[in-house]
């Protein structure tokens, strides 16, 4: 990620800038290490499949989980490790992939239970102290031993250095590793000149139109706040960012998003509060994580070969905003369209038709990849070669004005490939 893509806090009067911190990741943010090993949960022998993050000491922790009523074991535990209430104190997030340990009934719960107790003895700390998160296919029992075999090794190789193989051993169907990490200066007169830092990492390419976070995603910082206010901000992150991407319109039964606060940049022990610059500041910094995280995934959705940017303006409110947006990011007949390069604008105007958001298509324009091609629900002729060559872009960007009022949201998704259906038809075999 180079400094382009970092954008300023918008919430403060002059905006925070924000720096990419070059190949940052999870582990950028002061107190914590990451580590990712082969254990042989996948079955090709030597790919990372286990990952961990580990603060220096418990510290506030949040996260969002699916509202999927599949919801996998490790879901279920991780979220009575956070108070029942998705945030609390956390030392460790183990994550792996290869096996999603999802609908295993009580056999998958007691494997759960089992790992995280042995890695909190070995760490010193309580055992709800230890958070999970696992990947891959659904309904296969994890393999016995495997996991508590390996705990000892995978904790004594973290390391600052870590983060990149620990968003390596998450990915499924992920091309490439999904990392970010911004550094600012705070300007509030409590923290003045304070650095502080939030990195991430997700994995993300397929069943994927989350109602909650992400797939798997890990976010850590250095900044002083309570669990309670992690949350608040997680949540807010999640919503504008994560919550705006469509792979397929499914939602996983393991999907959740981490948010670790080790407040290691401080100087004192005072914690940000939710108002201040120093919180917006931080929020700032977590926004712009989150987005180019989604963004990322988004990109790299199973067979991909274009991201997709919906952007809705003049809507009646954010529900009908986000109601046509996300109606246009998971029609097939849209995401074909621009796989096959047809500037078919028809289709984009018929997932607005069936949204359910409230307009008048007499009030309608659509701008094409920068081509005006209806205005207020009449067709403008465009140059279909000019169309083809912008067609080439590494991303479609489809703008919508409704003409019903002044909300405004933003989705992200890609086209839909004959790879798709191949990475799909075989997933399990």
């Amino acid at each position: 990620m180079d400094n382009e893509a970092i954008k300023s806090a918008t919430k403060l009067n002059p905006p925070t800038p924000y720096q990419a911190i070059e190949e940052g990741g999870v582990a950028s943010a002061r107190g914590f290490s990451a580590a990712g090993i082969y254990v042989g949960l996948k079955k090709k022998v030597g790919i990372l499949d286990l990952a961990l993050i580990l603060a220096d000491e418990p510290c506030p922790s949040a996260a969002v989980f699916t509202k999927s009523v599949f919801s996998a074991p490790p879901v279920i535990v991780s979220r009575k490790h956070l108070d029942g209430v998705s945030y609390g104190h956390a030392r460790a997030l183990l994550m792996n992939s290869g096996n999603a340990n999802a609908s295993t009934g009580q056999q998958g719960m007691d494997y759960v239970n089992k790992n995280l107790k042995h890695a909190a003895e070995l760490l010193g700390c309580q055992t709800k102290e230890v958070l999970m998160a696992s990947t891959g296919v659904i309904g296969l029992q994890m393999p016995a031993d495997l996991l508590e075999e390996n705990l000892e090794r995978l904790i004594s190789v973290a390391s600052r250095e870590g983060g990149n193989a620990a968003a390596t051993a998450i990915m499924t169907t992920d091309t490439h590793p999904k990392e970010c990490a911004v550094s600012y200066i705070s300007h509030d007169p409590a923290f003045e000149g304070q650095e502080f830092r939030v990195g991430g990492m997700a994995k993300g390419a397929g069943m994927m139109m989350p109602d909650m976070a992400t797939l798997l995603a890990a976010i850590t910082t250095d900044a002083p706040l309570s669990p309670s206010l992690a949350y608040r901000a997680l949540k807010t992150a999640v919503d504008i960012s994560f919550n705006k991407v469509s792979v397929d319109s499914d939602t996983s039964t393991n999907d959740t998003c981490f948010f670790m606060a080790s407040g290691k940049a401080a100087k004192d022990n005072t914690n940000f509060e939710e108002g201040s610059t120093a919180y917006l500041e931080l929020l700032g910094a977590l926004e712009v994580v989150c987005n180019n995280l989604a963004r990322q995934i988004a990109a790299d959705g199973e067979g991909a070969t274009r991201l997709i940017t919906v952007n809705v303006d003049g809507a009646h409110d954010a529900l009908d905003a986000d109601k046509a947006a996300r109606s246009v990011a998971n029609s097939p007949l849209v995401k074909t369209a621009i796989f096959g390069h047809d500037a078919n604008w028809g289709r984009i105007a018929m997932a607005l038709g069936k949204s359910g958001a409230d307009f008048a298509q007499e009030n309608v324009s659509i701008n094409f990849l920068g081509l005006p091609v209806c205005h207020q629900g009449s067709p403008v002729d465009f140059d279909e070669e000019e169309m083809l060559r912008r067609f080439e872009a590494p991303e479609i960007v489809i703008n919508i004005n409704l003409g019903a009022g002044s909300a405004s949201t933003t989705m992200w998704t890609c086209d839909l490939t004959h790879e798709y259906v191949t990475i799909n038809g075989d997933y399990r075999t």
